[in-house]
């Protein structure tokens, strides 16, 4: 691609600027106080998408918050590569511990980003990397330099689960027809070692709910003498893994595949100081399943994790009281061959199961993924690490990541296409928490590497 790093050079400051008023806008889509904002922020991109010379862009409806698809085909001939980021954020709570503002964002140096950091929920967590492909697009088609077609899906529900975007993929094939999906939802293992995510964790997300007496009861009157279920939950929870950190309900690893000794030890050549590590969390040990190393823990073993809990009296000062009901909210990381209907329905049946007798247990499944593995032989793949290596001088590191992007296994199955998954995000980033940010550097090196996988893929589709 001719001239594209003076390009990014001189327009540097409008690129910020632009996210900046992108990331201003708290587009929560968890929270239907902020639905006027999401719906906002559609708009949004559907004007940036415009700019940046889509000649057809729409705000797609769902029965949830809308889609926004855009398109410039031209020449049927020719490849099509469909661009997948969402607009949506998470909420940015605990507030307090934010040092600035979540909606008000900021470019600090830090440590790590001497050149500066963007800090504001969705910096990285979406808005920021799917805001790097429509600056590629802008970059492209003014330099009349786009290879091949391209389409835009920008959805505002990946946070809560995706359902209506799952319903407007399988309605509208021939509208999202492609030779390869593009995504950059996921992150490399360092600013200065690029890598390509090869694969995905699946989620199964479930609320648990613990009811004892009928009422709230005086915790002298009836302490000791009636199940506290906030005593009884915290237990059953704690009984879910076993002394070696082992998921305990049957059946739970009957279907995970176990990485041979030379694929782990491929694994274990990407850059990793587990002193550093944790350091950056300011931890004294990691923590996890027995018999794996920390990023093995992390990409290809399952887990169960308690997101939330409550119950009872929680305000200011005392109540002694013993909680009519407790509550906690359950996620499950799958490995691909888990199959997370499967898997939510094994936990709901012992869950259940191991309630002792003064309770009764309600499990309400929430939403749920898929597991993912793309494989590295691909056009789409090698197009991906040519662009790696013309931006960064170095080939790309495959890795497995921890996180999951559910629809990606939707795609395969229904749009009949791989996905590439170029992040430029850092574990660092400290995405879904307070103090989210997204390097500068990795903004504009993601604007300066996108174009080539087009040029590359088309190239190699020949």
């Amino acid at each position: 691609m001719d001239n594209i790093q003076s390009y990014i050079k001189d327009h540097k400051d409008r690129f910020l600027n632009e996210l900046i008023e992108l990331l201003k806008i708290p587009s929560i889509s968890a929270d239907s106080a902020y639905k006027t904002d999401v719906l906002k922020t559609a708009d949004a991109v559907k004007t940036s998408l415009e700019k940046a010379g889509c000649d057809r862009v729409e705000i797609c409806k769902t029965d949830g918050y809308p889609i926004v698809y855009g398109e410039k085909i031209i020449d049927k001939n020719l490849p099509t590569v469909l661009v997948y980021g969402h607009y949506d954020v998470q909420p940015p709570d605990p507030l307090n511990l934010w040092n600035s503002p979540p909606f008000e964002p900021v470019i600090k140096k830090t440590d790590l980003h001497p050149e500066g950091a963007i800090f504001a929920r969705g910096a990285c967590d979406d808005k920021g990397q799917m805001y790097m492909h429509v600056k590629a697009m802008e970059f492209m088609t003014s330099t009349n330099q786009l290879p091949c077609n391209v389409k835009f899906m920008i959805e505002g529900e990946e946070e809560v689960g995706s359902s209506n975007l799952a319903i407007f993929v399988k309605n509208n094939q021939e509208k999202l027809k492609n030779d390869v999906i593009l995504i950059s939802d996921t992150g490399m293992i360092a600013k200065d070692v690029p890598s390509i995510t090869t694969g995905l964790r699946g989620l199964s997300y479930v609320e648990v709910e613990v009811t004892g007496p009928n009422r709230d009861l005086h915790s002298g009157l009836y302490g000791g003498a009636v199940a506290n279920p906030i005593n009884v939950l915290t237990k059953m929870i704690a009984s879910l893994h076993d002394e070696n950190n082992h998921i305990t309900i049957p059946g739970f690893y009957d279907k995970v595949e176990e990485l041979s000794k030379d694929e782990r030890a491929e694994m274990a050549k990407a850059p990793f100081n587990l002193e550093n590590y944790k350091k950056a969390l300011d931890i004294e040990a990691v923590y996890g399943e027995t018999g794996y190393t920390t990023n093995e823990r992390n990409s290809i073993r399952p887990t169960l994790d308690v997101n939330g809990i409550w119950g009872g009296y929680t305000g200011e000062g005392a109540k002694t009281v013993i909680a009519s009901k407790a509550y906690a909210k359950i996620s499950m990381r799958l490995v691909p061959h888990q199959d997370w209907v499967e898997i939510t329905e094994l936990f709901k049946k012992h869950f259940e199961s191991i309630a002792p007798k003064g309770v009764t247990v309600k499990v309400t499944p929430h939403h749920g993924g898929q597991g993912y593995v793309t494989p590295i032989d691909s056009i789409g793949y090698q197009a991906a690490s040519k662009a790696y290596q013309d931006t960064f001088g170095k080939t790309p590191i495959p890795q497995r990541s921890g996180g999951s992007i559910p629809i990606v296994a939707l795609f395969e199955q229904e749009l009949k296409s791989k996905t590439i998954l170029m992040g430029f995000g850092l574990d660092s980033d400290a995405i879904h928490s307070p103090n989210e940010h997204f390097g500068v550097f990795n903004y504009l090196k993601g604007i300066e590497t996108i174009p080539l996988f087009y040029k590359y893929f088309t190239e190699l589709s020949k």
